[in-house]
């Protein structure tokens, strides 16, 4: 397989549009496509795998370590590969390149289209993009303008040649068309755009119109397969994993790495109306619970089968959306998190699933972002004392629960201190948390939590 990277200088620089335009452009001339995305996120690769047909891949460094990426990355599967970047190309986690998808490009050896979305700027654009490519000396191979009219771009294109050492392979026009709406954690998921196909059909044209797509291919680069050493046993376990549109934040390596312990079973928090039966482990991953808590709220026959389970030892492990919805509903309280715990302010039109003895409250900003470092520092029956894992949050939500925390979790802010904060809720055998973690960063994790 032949692969290669896109990327641009910032979030919102529109490599998802037109990374999802080249996909479906390649798919139409035949090639089978791999997608995959720098970092944590869930949301793009839901993208991807609607616009390929195949099932996109993460590759984070922060959470799966390099072995993990280049794992994650050998067992995709295609004749092309294409990666989308996240934030800006040399965004990491701090104030340097680590994590970033300039790191991921150099561990993976692979080539960088730069996508750009220039406003009243002629040569000021070729200084940004002189200063991108010589800031690591970043290998990249050509550039893509982004949301620009045909007399604009001829102009930058004009410029670039004359300033630029790298080759501007076309544009995506302005078009309306094209626009992805967004809520508060990102874009609107896949699953919930009716005309995507059409959105992007129409992105594919455009580029097949306005970029050298012939150049373009040559600039994918043979990647080189790599070892995968994160499997786990066989241990004949029947595992339910809740997916729809409300809880659909799953990295594709964790679930795989779950069909080789048993058998997966998906079912619906929204339309179902009971747990499958006989399962030994529960897995409730992130998502928009808060989006669709009517439809959830009023599946009280899921409502019921879930706190039973949990009631009765089910094993159960929970994250983000997941830790949301264990508890006894939404909260009105306004504000941020208190240092009282919330009590007698519930919605009572909104009704979850009520195992832990709390609620959760909506915020109107962040409450936190980013990479985190989790460690277990509460003795427990679920996990070993001292056991760590890299996590990412990345919620507009906190909760106030009465029932035991296990984690300490730690974050390097900026000014060189430390931010420290508790979560990891543990009742019975359900573990719930905030932070998402990749399994690949600690199979011992996994295998602790389900048995």
């Amino acid at each position: 397989m032949k692969s290669m990277v896109i990327s641009s200088n910032s979030s919102g620089g529109g490599k998802t549009t037109v990374t999802l335009g080249i996909m479906k452009a390649l798919k139409s001339r035949g090639f089978k496509v791999q997608g995959y995305k720098v970092g944590p996120d869930y949301i793009d690769p839901a993208f991807h795998t609607k616009i390929t047909g195949s099932d996109s891949r993460n590759l984070d460094l922060y959470l799966m370590g390099e072995a993990g990426v280049k794992a994650s990355f050998s067992r995709g599967c295609g004749d092309l590969g294409v990666v989308e970047g996240v934030m800006g190309l040399y965004d990491g986690k701090g104030t340097d390149t680590d994590y970033s998808t300039y790191h991921v490009s150099k561990v993976l050896d692979l080539p960088i289209i730069l996508v750009l979305s220039p406003k009243a700027q002629v040569a000021t654009l070729c200084a940004e993009i002189n200063g991108i490519v010589n800031f690591e000396n970043a290998n990249i191979k050509g550039i893509i303008l982004n949301n620009v009219t045909e007399s604009y771009y001829n102009l930058l294109k004009a410029t670039i040649n004359k300033n630029c050492k790298v080759k501007v392979l076309g544009y995506l026009p302005k078009d309306e068309r094209l626009q992805l709406k967004s809520r508060h954690l990102g874009l609107i998921q896949s699953s919930e755009i009716e005309d995507l196909q059409e959105k992007i059909g129409i992105c594919a044209e455009l580029l097949e119109k306005h970029v050298d797509m012939d150049s373009l291919l040559e600039i994918f680069k043979e990647n080189q397969k790599y070892e995968d050493n994160f499997h786990v046993e066989n241990r004949n376990k029947k595992i339910a994993v809740a997916y729809d549109k409300a809880f659909s934040f799953y990295y594709k390596e964790n679930l795989e790495l779950l069909q080789e312990m048993g058998e997966v079973i998906y079912f619906s928090p929204i339309s179902d109306k009971e747990l499958p039966p006989n399962i030994d482990f529960l897995y409730i991953g992130g998502g928009y619970p808060e989006v669709f808590k009517k439809e959830l709220s009023e599946n009280t026959s899921m409502l019921s089968s879930i706190k039973k389970a949990l009631d009765g030892g089910l094993r159960c492990y929970a994250e983000c959306g997941g830790l949301m919805y264990l508890t006894l509903g939404e909260s009105l309280l306004e504000g941020e998190p208190q240092d009282e715990k919330v009590k007698n302010v519930e919605d009572t039109s909104c009704k979850t699933v009520g195992f832990f003895n709390g609620y959760y409250t909506l915020s109107k900003r962040l409450q936190n972002f980013g990479y985190a470092q989790i460690n277990v520092d509460v003795e427990n029956d679920i996990l070993p004392e001292n056991m760590s894992i890299n996590c990412h949050e990345f919620h507009k939500s906190f909760v106030s629960l009465d029932d035991e925390r296990i984690f300490k979790l730690s974050k390097n802010v900026y000014d060189g201190s430390v931010k420290n904060w508790q979560c990891g809720y543990v009742k019975k055998n359900t573990l719930a948390a905030y932070g998402h973690v990749h399994f690949f960063g600690n199979l011992q994790w996994l295998k602790k939590i389900i048995e």
